[in-house]
């Protein structure tokens, strides 16, 4: 019952069905207006329709990827009285403005903490190195450096991540920084809170910050009052106000833990049973994770800081950026007191690169999307990419098509099995121009693939949080682990290889054979694509 419910609040509470009520309120208005308003509606529809016009021009003029114009664009020519308040509604982002330049602020005193090394960058640049382009646009938009004597664990699924990620849980001393996504109930969370409460009691301190849709999705009201009471930091990431912040805009995608600053996880893996397939709502959960060991923690202990002390009582003035440091390794001339812990370079020895970085509706660039594009761009052998979302705009469309025509191959793995029905019409919608591009589209037949990862040439892998969809390159907090030349590639890309042999090729014959109601569904929601 608690799941129906769930899911029904996901719904009507949605960005699209809001989208669908405010149109339909227009007709409901112009009746009103004419029995009850009719003297005043020469001069509201005047009024109204000359909003609409100024934001016509001004959404022609920004710049925004096409796909966002044209789906603000029709709506406004259309539906000229109301469209100009739903404009402002959804894209006036009134309520997190303020929360975006916080977080601007916070990334901003935190560059001291996250400076690329001078001999690091040296080698990339004197090397015939295709990362080097790509790790420079990094550093300098996003303020994520590239580390080497990292090593990089790679898990295929929940079940892998949740048995290894116990084990050091318990081996925690000092602190414990969590941030995800979705929390659910179930047997997945209460082994992970049965340690937390241990550590707690040993002294350990525990950071845990979830998204706020989970107050509408799934954990009891007043869970977080609950979990301070056991100890536990709590914050919850703008909590959704149905109405007035739909439930999916900015939302805190990102999957992060990190323990003691020597150990991070990242990926796609939430805290719920579905990703450990201890239930199966969705058939076989399939899914991926990265554990990070050594100098790039910082990255991943830096990010959850900065959005961590964007949303608390820090986020104000008052803030000491002095505060990162109780959280970083310790260097010679930075001290630690309540953390000591052991020098940057802590005898890991590892090959090649690792670049954790992030991304937000707060950098005002595409740097998520930017990193898939470069990877795509600069494949030579082969480009294979695993997604649960495929909606994508123009630019990512073109370096699809680019790579196959140019004779890369190409491979996309999505789910057979879909979680959410009309996003998985709206990306059937893209198979004709895919596969006439000569891309290899394969559905994972025993499920949901909810893995995002992408690798190319056995040099290149990224694994984290991102999907290939407009919510998380453009809407989202999103994060990711972006591995060259590192001994790891070769794991992800066999992974992807043993997953391949349980999907379904798809053809346009298969294509032909969808019930034609949902291959119109998924084009007629496709134009609202960026709203999804």
């Amino acid at each position: 019952m608690a799941k129906l419910l769930g899911k029904l609040k996901r719904v009507l509470f949605s960005r699209l069905v809001i989208t669908i009520v405010l149109v339909a309120a227009q007709a409901y208005f112009l009746f009103a207006t004419f029995y009850w308003l009719g003297s005043y509606m020469p001069v509201i529809s005047v009024l109204l329709t000359l909003l609409s016009a100024v934001l016509l021009i001004y959404t022609v003029n920004r710049d925004i990827d096409p796909a966002f114009k044209l789906t603000w664009a029709i709506p406004l020519c259309l539906f000229p009285l109301l469209g100009g308040l739903l404009y402002l509604y959804v894209e006036g982002d009134f309520i997190t403005r303020a929360f975006k330049k916080t977080v601007n602020h916070r990334i901003e005193e935190g560059k001291p903490y996250l400076e690329q090394k001078r001999e690091i960058r040296k080698r990339l640049n004197e090397k015939t190195c295709s990362m080097s382009a790509i790790s420079r646009y990094v550093e300098n938009v996003g303020g994520f450096p590239t580390y080497e004597n990292t090593k990089v664990t790679y898990f295929s699924s929940g079940e892998e991540k949740f048995a290894d990620l116990l084990p050091e849980l318990e081996k925690a001393e000092h602190f414990i920084l969590m941030e995800y996504f979705i929390i659910y109930e179930g047997a997945v969370w209460e082994s992970i809170l049965r340690v937390l409460k241990k550590k707690v009691a040993q002294g350990v301190e525990v950071k845990l910050m979830y998204d706020g849709t989970c107050g509408i999705n799934g954990l009891p009201k007043g869970y977080d009052r609950k979990l301070k009471e056991a100890g536990i930091d709590v914050r919850v990431f703008l909590p959704a106000v149905p109405f007035f912040s739909t439930y999916q805009n900015n939302r805190d995608h990102r999957k992060i833990l990190v323990i003691d600053g020597k150990k991070a996880y990242n990926g796609g893996l939430n805290l719920a049973d579905e990703y450990a397939n201890i239930t199966h709502p969705y058939g076989h959960w399939k899914d991926t994770a990265v554990k990070v060991e050594g100098d790039a923690v910082r990255s991943y202990t830096m990010m959850f800081l900065q959005l961590w002390y964007s949303i608390g009582p820090e986020s104000g003035k008052n803030f000491i950026p002095g505060e990162y440091l109780k959280y970083l390794p310790k260097e010679t001339e930075r001290q630690s007191e309540a953390y000591p812990a052991e020098k940057e370079e802590r005898g890991i020895q590892a090959e090649g690169y690792v670049m954790p970085y992030g991304d937000g509706p707060n950098s005002g660039h595409s740097l998520a999307e930017n990193v898939y594009l470069d990877v795509m761009n600069r494949a030579n052998r082969y480009i294979h990419i695993m997604t649960p979302y495929f909606i994508n705009d123009n630019a990512i469309m073109r370096a699809f098509k680019y790579a196959a025509e140019r004779g890369t191959e190409v491979i996309l793995i999505v789910p057979h099995i879909p979680d959410k029905r009309v996003i998985y019409d709206v990306t059937r919608t893209y198979y004709p121009v895919l596969l006439r591009a000569g891309v290899k589209v394969y559905e994972y037949t025993p499920g949901f693939v909810h893995a995002k990862m992408v690798i190319s040439d056995d040099n290149k892998a990224v694994v984290g949080s991102i999907n290939f969809d407009f919510r998380s390159l453009y809407h989202h907090f999103e994060c990711a682990t972006y591995m060259y030349r590192n001994p790891v590639v070769a794991e992800v890309e066999a992974d992807f290889q043993e997953t391949l042999k349980d999907c379904q090729e798809v053809t346009m014959e298969y294509y032909k054979d969808i019930p034609w109601y949902h291959r119109l569904l998924g084009k007629v929601l496709n134009f609202f694509a960026p709203l999804l």
